[in-house]
């Protein structure tokens, strides 16, 4: 029974560690530190969620960072447009139910070597900005970014 116990904790672990990124690339836990606000948007008549960014990643901005997550393939054929996500695209933001805390925005200073596929895991690396107010576009934008791919 012991031995069972144990097999299918190790099972449930190595299973988590798929979808966990090193911890020097994880910008998640930091985004998850944003707190968001609804708020009244006058122009649209309707109640918005904006972010209150921490001090911790108002520090970053303007600075090069990298991020690992799940490649979420956009409808339209803008390449130089790469979406990544925390979770899986039936887990993500926009499929999903996950917060927007957990999908950035890459512009891409050129296009990927190579085709990606949905959900497969991806670096992005470029130079952060924080969006506070501006609807149409994601709270997290990587800048002059690259997708590193191994």
């Amino acid at each position: 029974m012991t031995k069972r116990i144990i097999a299918a904790s190790l099972i449930v672990i190595t299973m988590a560690s798929a979808f966990t990124f090193p911890q020097e690339d994880n910008m998640w836990a930091i985004f998850a530190k944003t707190r968001f606000i609804e708020k009244l948007n006058r122009e649209f008549g309707m109640y918005f969620l904006y972010p209150k960014f921490p001090d911790e990643l108002k520090a970053m901005e303007g600075k090069v960072v990298t991020v690992s997550g799940f490649y979420i393939p956009l409808e339209m054929n803008n390449s130089d447009i790469a979406v990544v996500s925390k979770f899986p695209n039936a887990e993500c933001f926009f499929c999903g139910g996950a917060g927007p805390e957990s999908i950035l925005v890459g512009y891409l200073k050129k296009k990927p070597a190579r085709r990606i596929k949905m959900d497969e895991i991806v670096k992005i690396r470029g130079k952060l900005k924080l969006n506070e107010d501006d609807i149409d576009e994601l709270n997290f934008i990587l800048l002059d970014a690259e997708i590193i791919l191994d």
